[in-house]
């Protein structure tokens, strides 16, 4: 029995495969860029800012205005327009595939850009999933979480560690949990990656399904347990400082990030990608994804998603974020 060692998120994960799998260069994470942003539904309320603006001053800071002038800038305000406009003029900039969601859950409305729609590796995203299901399948009494799986729950959102994943995902199920994603929590184009083992480091989703996630979590899940994943998730360790975190403190940002190199066509590239929430009550769901094309940087990926998130809410630009060790697990 041949064993692959997976790198995925922050720490190195073990898995026992039946037969010998050669995987080259993987570091899990996972997002994705787009060379022209396109706006998203025309109406929806946007992020109230609490932070001001350096490095775009041209943006505006401060939330949806009222009036008149709300509703001739599409709902959100014009300041917070400009900000979309800065956001869509941002990725422009970024080679790859690179989409952002942002969603207003007081009124349900959605902002996005960029390549939204293109399936990318989840990375260690996948892991506010797992923590999700296990959460919900214990207070309904299908699954018991004792000391041990309570602390690689903790570990897995802190510091994306992958050996804690590899644990749960092999007590609880393993591809069993998939279904309840992809049907329960909305991340209806979530599919493992064709030529890999079915194992929670090899698959693929869109920005789009890691909004609805996210929505789930913070309008949907039993209030004891979202309030557990908050609370996790705006503390995270200093490894996953960066993506929805670069929001700003006055906007009590939490993320889960997912950061790997990943194989596609046969080149190595990588994959930032970052989900979370802002705003007062974690109002705003968001999530950020880029496929960073081969012989770009995790600097650059981190960079991208987290200076897109900073732009959104009007905090400053570049982002003063934690770049991930690339050798981070080795």
């Amino acid at each position: 029995m041949s064993r692959v060692r997976l790198l995925v998120g922050g720490s190195v994960g073990v898995v026992a495969l039946g037969l010998a799998v050669v995987i080259a260069g993987v570091v899990w994470g996972g997002a994705r860029s787009s060379s022209g942003a396109t706006s998203g539904s025309g109406a929806a309320a946007g992020p109230t800012s609490g932070a001001g603006s350096s490095g775009a001053a041209a943006v505006p800071s401060g939330g949806p205005t009222a009036g008149p002038s709300a509703v001739e800038c599409g709902g959100w305000g014009c300041a917070q327009q400009q900000r979309f406009t800065a956001v869509q003029n941002l990725i422009k900039t970024r080679p790859g595939y690179l989409g952002i969601v942002l969603r207003d859950r007081q009124t349900g409305l959605i902002w996005r850009a960029g390549a939204t729609d293109r399936a990318i590796w989840t990375s260690s995203t996948i892991k506010l999933a797992i923590a999700t299901s296990l959460l919900d399948r214990a207070r309904t009494g299908e699954v018991t979480l004792d000391a041990a799986a309570r602390t690689q729950i903790a570990a897995m959102l802190n510091v994306s560690d992958n050996d804690a994943a590899d644990a749960l995902w092999n007590r609880y199920g393993k591809e069993a949990l998939v279904p309840r994603f992809q049907q329960v929590y909305g991340m209806t184009g979530l599919t493992f990656v064709a030529g890999f083992p079915r194992y929670w480091g090899f698959m693929k989703c869109t920005a789009e399904d890691l909004q609805r996630l996210m929505s789930y979590v913070l309008d949907k899940l039993q209030p004891a347990d979202r309030d557990y994943l908050v609370n996790a998730m705006r503390h995270v360790g200093a490894i996953q400082q960066w993506g929805v975190w670069a929001a700003g403190p006055a906007q009590q940002p939490g993320t889960k990030d997912g950061w790997s190199i990943e194989s596609d066509a046969g080149t190595d590239h990588w994959c930032t990608s970052t989900v979370g929430f802002a705003g007062p009550d974690a109002r705003y769901a968001v999530a950020v994804m880029y496929h960073v094309p081969p012989g770009g940087t995790i600097d650059n990926g981190v960079h991208a998603v987290s200076d897109l998130v900073a732009t959104l809410f009007g905090a400053p630009t570049p982002a003063p974020v934690t770049v991930p060790d690339p050798g981070t697990g080795l």
